[in-house]
């Protein structure tokens, strides 16, 4: 269980691991938004919840699409490169909800399909590439401090968006949705422009020429799908996007619909819920300096299996308090299931990047979520989450199993 303290990067890549964590950050604030924009279509557009779910299923969607393209471009161009094309997506995305104010609801539905492209390009850029700035036994602990800023992200958009569009709670009137967008836009813009302009190092394996051999023919997809680990790996990491996208997709409604909070007051607690996703990452990252990833993930699968269980007991608010407490166990997740998926495949990790990009396209199963809450109950839908998270946990106790048969091979 224990594994030797070792440092997460070395003096040669610690400017790049600086300046591709603040992408972590961008798309962080960036998919939070959904979580808040959801209900305020709600309330000013008059739709139901399965109608608002069009949301999540139009970014995502874009995930879905662009995984395996951005994926090629990264491997021909390079992770800069990526980046910078990523941002221009992420940058035109949000600036086109200046002109959808007057177009109505699918114009918004554009802005965010081309903005889920842009975001596609960042994450199969970024995730891979901070796994490999530092040394391998560190790739996990490495990955979550970068997410900790995703965490910090999301805990900013539902806070600070949520209060400007909520605002009618307080007594005042609704902020503008376009105004937050605008805002980004102009600042993923001047990023773009940075990252155009800084030198970010390729990294480069033993194996490069055989797999870029591959690469070349179109078979580099094919080849790490021949990894049963990996395939694994990448249901899990489908599972857990199901589980956790969807849950921030419907804790607002969740809370207003059982009449226990307002709009305002629920993308409060939402905020506060994702500081303690964001310190969960954190904490997350310094315990698996010392505990090997795959038993830290198991504990934290089995974590959140048993409040997703609590939930569905409808046990009246005490439901709020254990869905919070979920966020902790559920903030390490992404990020060890991608660096144990992408463990040993080496110049494959771009492709097998793509592939695993492909995952938050369980976003869209907020639309079935939406209409269990809009068919039965409140609760019901919980059981979607709770379907995900067992999954995540039964790879994880793979990656145990697969380990201490290794450790058992080696002592012989």
């Amino acid at each position: 269980m224990k594994k030797s303290k070792g440092s997460l990067t070395t003096r040669q890549y610690l400017v790049p691991f600086i300046l591709i964590t603040t992408l972590f950050f961008l798309w962080g604030f960036a998919r939070a938004i959904l979580d808040v924009l959801n209900k305020h279509f709600q309330n000013t557009l008059d739709i139901s919840i399965t109608q608002s779910a069009l949301i999540q299923v139009t970014t995502y969607f874009g995930y879905f699409l662009m995984a395996i393209p951005a994926g090629v471009f990264i491997n021909r161009h390079g992770y800069r490169r990526g980046v910078v094309f990523g941002l221009l997506l992420f940058a035109f995305g949000s600036l086109a909800f200046i002109p959808a104010e007057a177009a109505g609801f699918y114009a918004y539905l554009a802005g965010l399909f081309v903005i889920g492209c842009g975001l596609t390009f960042l994450e199969t850029a970024a995730n891979p590439y901070s796994t490999e700035l530092g040394p391998r036994e560190t790739a996990s602990s490495r990955l979550n401090l970068s997410q900790t800023f995703n965490g910090m992200g999301c805990f900013m958009a539902t806070l600070i968006v949520g209060q400007f569009l909520f605002a009618r709670d307080d007594g005042g009137e609704n902020g503008s949705v376009v105004v937050p967008y605008a805002v980004m836009g102009v600042i993923v813009l001047a990023i773009a422009l940075v990252f155009s302009r800084v030198d970010l190092p390729e990294i480069s394996h033993a194996d490069d020429a055989a797999d870029a051999t591959a690469e070349e023919k179109g078979r580099g997809v094919a080849a790490v799908m021949k990894n049963h680990l990996f395939a694994f790996g990448l249901m899990a990491l489908l599972a857990y996007e199901v589980a956790e996208i969807s849950i921030n997709s419907y804790f607002v409604n969740f809370v207003t619909a059982e009449g226990w909070m307002s709009d305002l007051g629920a993308s409060r607690i939402i905020s506060l819920a994702l500081v303690i996703f964001m310190v969960g990452r954190f904490i997350g990252s310094w315990v698996m300096r010392f505990v090997r990833a795959e038993v830290m993930l198991a504990w934290c699968a089995a974590g959140t299996v048993a409040c997703m269980l609590i939930v569905l007991m409808d046990l009246g608010r005490v439901a709020v308090v254990v869905l919070v407490m979920n966020y902790l166990f559920e903030a390490i997740m992404f990020p060890t299931i991608f660096s144990l998926a992408v463990r040993d495949l080496g110049s494959l990790t771009k492709s097998a990047s793509s592939l695993l990009m492909m995952t938050p396209i369980g976003g869209c199963a907020f639309l079935l979520m939406g209409y269990i809450a809009d068919s039965t109950n409140s609760v019901l839908p919980f059981v979607l989450p709770l379907a995900g998270y067992i999954v995540v946990m039964l790879y994880a106790l793979k990656m145990v199993g697969k380990r201490s048969t290794g450790q058992a091979a080696n002592s012989r």
